[in-house]
């Protein structure tokens, strides 16, 4: 595979690698928030993204707005998994859409999405949280997806659209990028979205060389994990997702995989992992820059 075209549009060389450090969930408990701007602050993130139709957005754009600095994008929800704290599409309440279950909330899980959601009120769900955002005052800087759902074949035009219509980057790996069994792509799927991929990387569409993610599924030596994954960047661009959360009461009770957010949070916060970030030869990146990449091409 040809490196990655949007190093020289980025003024590096095709060896370098470049690292987004990506925290998701920001907005959906007041525990994200806090732990993006301390994080931030530290210096060992990059970029981030909100969840729009979430409880703690306000606080979120709020953050932003005083903050504009700040590398936020929209992250795409279209589920709402939690059993003690749930939210709700932006764009509407009408069953008919496809997007809510009977409690009037978004679906939990994956498949109830492609099973009920109708394109047409996928897409104007999608397009209704991008705009929030910008009226909040959020430069936003790319979409991402929640829990993959907008990438599934069905409504990734639509995900698509949203960000070029307004030239911002989506989180797109080319179809040579490391991690997509990570977003739960098998092989015959990634047969199908080959071709598209090389498309859009033809027509000069930011993409991605790899695609990271710190476990959610427990708590140990997360400083030793983050070093394992970061030293086995590829050489490009890597998006490298983890979920950090400050330890609260409220994240408790809504996560029950809180202990890893707050160790992906408590390993970011560490000097040790700081240092080893300076030390790596990686290169820090935000969302910010490739945006401005791609408007400016």
């Amino acid at each position: 595979m040809q490196p990655n075209p949007l190093l020289k549009k980025l003024g590096y060389s095709s060896t370098d690698r470049l690292v987004i450090i990506h925290t998701d969930d920001i907005g959906m408990c007041h525990a994200s928030t806090t732990a993006f701007e301390h994080l931030w602050e530290f210096g060992t993130i990059s970029s981030g993204a909100v969840m729009t139709p979430c409880p703690w957005f306000p606080a979120a754009a709020e953050m932003c707005r005083k903050n504009p600095q700040m590398d936020m994008g929209v992250h795409a929800t279209f589920n709402s998994e939690w059993e003690t704290m749930r939210w709700s599409p932006v764009s509407t309440r009408d069953p008919e859409s496809g997007l809510i279950d009977r409690d009037g909330y978004f679906h939990q899980w994956q498949d109830a999405v492609y099973e009920n959601a109708k394109e047409e009120a996928v897409a104007a769900e999608l397009n209704a949280q991008v705009e929030r955002a910008l009226a909040a005052g959020i430069d936003v800087t790319h979409i991402d997806s929640h829990m993959g759902t907008i990438m599934n074949s069905k409504f990734v035009q639509s995900y698509l659209q949203a960000g070029m219509s307004r030239l911002l980057p989506n989180m797109l790996p080319r179809a040579s990028a490391q991690g997509f069994a990570m977003m739960g792509v098998d092989e015959e799927a990634l047969a199908a979205y080959t071709p598209i991929l090389a498309q859009l990387e033809a027509q000069g569409a930011p993409m991605l060389d790899g695609l990271f993610s710190m476990p959610l599924e427990h708590d140990n030596d997360h400083i030793g994990i983050a070093k394992k994954l970061l030293s086995e960047a590829p050489a490009g661009i890597t998006h490298f997702i983890l979920h950090p959360s400050a330890d609260t009461p409220e994240l408790r009770a809504i996560c029950p995989d809180w202990r890893a957010r707050v160790a992906n949070y408590n390993a970011f916060m560490n000097n040790e992992l700081k240092q080893f970030i300076k030390d790596s030869g990686i290169q820090l990146i935000g969302y910010h820059a490739i945006r401005d990449a791609m408007r400016k091409a």
